[in-house]
């Protein structure tokens, strides 16, 4: 294919489209449960965990930060204060116990443990201690459970890094972006290669298994000689996994990203260039991609899963194994519940009064009816196998057409197809998102009066 062919494709393929994090997607939520419904769900899947030895998962949203980086699309607050930081972490162990409480469960059996944010390690050793105590107190985890973190590259210690290991965290993700100065002036993330050296040699030395870098490209000022700068870093720095992300630029719904404009971002074209340098580059250091956006080392374990049919995706990503429930604790978490989801308040205030109640903090949900279901495994199944079949109890009236909906991509040579199912070419790995939606019913039927969601390519 020649370069013209090439930015035609582009252009036909660059749409607004979910990262599908969920089927059915955040905007597309409705019929959120109650409290004694969401719990009868969670109940379910937690049975459903227990039986397949795998367990669930928990996700504590730190939403703290010291500034604001300006391409961040997460629910933060930011602040300097540490008066604010044991009310919330009281208030997130109140919320585990209730669950524990109204589950019948002493102690829960964890087969992950994340912490994200906002930046976790704002946390000063003391304040993450009681939170990691009051969490790891009142489970149990299983063989082989995860435990991981997200981390600020300028403000981890030894002290904490220590903590973390002592308490058994195996997993780290370092935010580093970009090393070009001028891409992290714009967007307030200064940061050296030096600062995300020290700590991912820490890490290593002190025993986690994985150490992971979040990379992004599309940010304002990126050309390909910074993106070549960035990854001659990374490729020496050599993480275990490597997250590179498109650059979602949402103003408004993140006023912050107003600091610069669209005439200082790379798009379309120009955009897909970028990460196609990126990818280039990481494979020939012999990174292998997993799935949307992200690459691997064949030495790690997320690697291995993928390469063994294991790997699943939620809203913390790509993760090793398929634990049941996902339980969100603190403000805008998001819970799974295998055929429910949940989201916690949004506002740091309502979420503490909510709690002070004793309520489960419950801000919005969506109860999944019996084709959301068909078409959630699809989905999972294309993001993590990049294939799927449409048969017996995978079989939906929406996916009758679906071969019509799937021919231009199989004319573009995305999507191999047959009468019974699909699978992802390497070219069409690229456009993973875009092949998503042709098995979005909701999004089919119902167009967004307004754009909700960041550019596919």
């Amino acid at each position: 294919m020649n370069a013209e062919q090439q930015s035609a494709r582009l252009a036909k393929y660059d749409v607004a489209g979910p990262r599908y994090t969920s089927y059915p997607t955040v905007p597309y939520w409705e019929d959120t449960p109650t409290e004694a419904q969401w719990l009868e769900h969670v109940a379910r899947a937690l049975r459903q965990g227990e039986g397949d030895g795998a367990g669930a998962s928990v996700y504590v949203h730190v939403p703290f930060c010291r500034a604001l980086c300006t391409f961040c699309g997460c629910n933060t607050r930011v602040t300097r204060t540490h008066t604010i930081i044991m009310p919330y972490v009281q208030a997130v162990l109140a919320e585990y116990a209730m669950y524990r409480e109204r589950l019948g469960v002493a102690a829960l059996g964890l087969g992950e443990l994340h912490l994200g944010g906002g930046t976790p390690t704002f946390l000063d050793p003391a304040e993450l201690a009681a939170l990691l105590g009051g969490l790891l107190g009142s489970s149990t985890l299983r063989p082989g459970a995860q435990l991981s973190i997200e981390v600020d590259p300028r403000v981890t210690t030894p002290e904490q890094l220590r903590l973390l290991a002592q308490h058994g965290f195996q997993r780290i993700s370092l935010g580093v972006q970009d090393f070009d100065p001028q891409v992290q002036d714009i967007v307030n993330r200064v940061q050296s290669v030096a600062q995300v050296r020290a700590v991912t040699v820490a890490a290593r030395q002190l025993g986690f298994s994985s150490v992971n870098y979040d990379l992004i490209y599309g940010l304002p000022f990126q050309t390909p000689a910074s993106i070549e700068l960035t990854m001659a870093a990374v490729c020496e720095l050599r993480p275990d996994r490597i997250a590179l992300y498109g650059y979602a630029h949402v103003p408004w719904i993140k006023p912050g990203q107003r600091r610069f404009t669209e005439i200082d971002l790379p798009e379309g074209r120009a955009k897909r260039a970028l990460y196609e340098l990126g990818r280039e580059r990481l494979e020939a250091a012999g990174y292998r991609e997993i799935g949307l956006d992200h690459f691997a080392l064949p030495t790690d374990s997320l690697w291995q899963a993928a390469h063994a049919g294991r790997m699943h995706r939620n809203f913390m990503g790509y993760t090793e194994a398929y634990t049941r429930p996902l339980l969100g604790l603190g403000v805008s978490a998001i819970g799974d519940a295998v055929d429910a989801f949940m989201q916690n308040e949004k506002e740091l205030q309502q979420y503490h009064e909510r709690i002070a109640r004793r309520e489960l903090p419950i801000h919005r949900g969506h109860r999944l009816d019996t084709e959301d279901q068909v078409l959630r495994r699809h989905i999972l199944n294309l993001m993590t196998r990049m294939a799927t079949r449409w048969t017996g109890p995978d079989a939906t009236p929406f996916l009758e057409d679906i071969s019509v909906r799937l021919a231009e991509f199989a004319a573009d040579g995305l999507v191999e197809l047959d009468a019974q199912g699909c699978r992802v070419t390497e070219a069409g790995r690229g456009f993973l998102r875009n092949i998503c939606m042709a098995f979005d019913a909701r999004l089919a039927r119902r167009s967004p009066e307004r754009q909700l969601f960041s550019q596919t390519a």
